[in-house]
């Protein structure tokens, strides 16, 4: 099997990824993974072996992020240390900067904000102006400050990620999460209000997730539009006159409407917005959402994630 056919192996899985979900697409990126392996322990020329070594580092990376939404972070954590040994040996910093995003999202979603914000910044001081920096900045520095409290580094983060976003030519759209490609500015948007969300500031909320209103309707991406979407009902509910109708409409529309395979992300997305909503549980519409989130958390697969979500253990 040729490079070029091995590269575009991994192409089709980071396609794919959003639509058939971690479960399903990790065992055929294993069989990869366990190839690459092979080819790697025979006799190349150097340019071959490189291509051979990004490819492995790239398919340990990708089984990485799905263990991530899968809710496995021992396992994550795992995948990223061997696909930073390989990236290292060829010195792709790139994708080492990739890989450092993906451990701190992989902290980020098991409550570890001080060591989401430590990977971010490892990945950064690689290459502070590379267009990687937006997605470690957004997604690493900026979310896990906010959790932390911290507004004035959360601001900086999402400040420093706009001004790399406007230096560099960037993809269109809404990029997939798992793409190798830099983010989007319609995804360092969707970042920027989850940021927002945790520092209590519901307009910026609102406002952000308006500017990409269209492009995540448009998306291909259901999970896109189940976060973006438990995002602003959560943000209708903290505000200063909260809107308990409409944020328990939007958050019906996302459990009926099916989010994709579950991950982690939205099952705990789901289970913040819940949380915050216990204030009114007397309230009809309340008690619909409750009884639909239960069925909707009803499959095996999505009990597990929720099982992790709620106790906060990898499994």
């Amino acid at each position: 099997m040729t490079v070029k056919v091995l590269h575009r192996s991994v192409e089709d899985i980071v396609a794919q990824y959003e639509a058939r979900g971690p479960h399903r697409m990790a065992p055929e990126t294993e069989e990869l993974r366990r190839y690459l392996q092979e080819l790697l322990e025979g006799r190349q020329p150097p340019r071959q072996q490189e291509a051979l070594f990004r490819l492995a580092a790239q398919a340990s990376g990708l089984l990485g992020y799905m263990a991530v939404n899968a809710g496995r972070a021992s396992l994550a954590e795992a995948y990223c240390t061997e696909a930073e040994e390989l990236a290292s040996a060829i010195g792709d910093q790139e994708l080492l900067m990739w890989i450092a995003g993906t451990r701190s999202l992989n902290a980020y979603y098991s409550g570890d904000f001080v060591t989401a914000v430590g990977w971010a910044d490892a990945g950064i001081d690689l290459v502070p102006g590379h267009p990687q920096a937006i997605r470690l900045l957004a997604n690493g520095r900026a979310r896990a400050l906010g959790k932390m409290g911290d507004r004035a580094g959360a601001e900086r983060a999402l400040a420093e990620a706009e001004e790399l976003t406007a230096r560099h030519r960037l993809p269109g759209g809404l990029t997939s999460c798992i793409s190798f490609a830099p983010y989007s500015p319609a995804r360092t948007l969707a970042n920027a209000a989850t940021a927002h969300l945790a520092l209590g500031d519901t307009q910026r909320v609102l406002e952000c997730a308006d500017q990409i209103d269209d492009l995540v309707e448009q998306s291909d991406s259901a999970w896109s539009r189940a976060l973006v979407r438990l995002d602003v009902a959560t943000a209708l509910l903290n505000g200063a006159s909260p809107e308990v109708e409409h944020a328990m409409a939007i958050g019906q529309q996302v459990l009926s409407a099916g989010s994709g395979p579950p991950i982690r992300s939205v099952v705990q997305r789901v289970g913040e917005l819940n949380a915050f909503a216990a204030r009114w549980r007397g309230q009809p519409e309340v008690r619909e959402f409750v009884e639909a989130l239960q069925t909707w958390r009803a499959t095996p697969q999505t009990q597990l994630i929720a099982k992790v979500c709620d106790d906060g253990s990898a499994v």
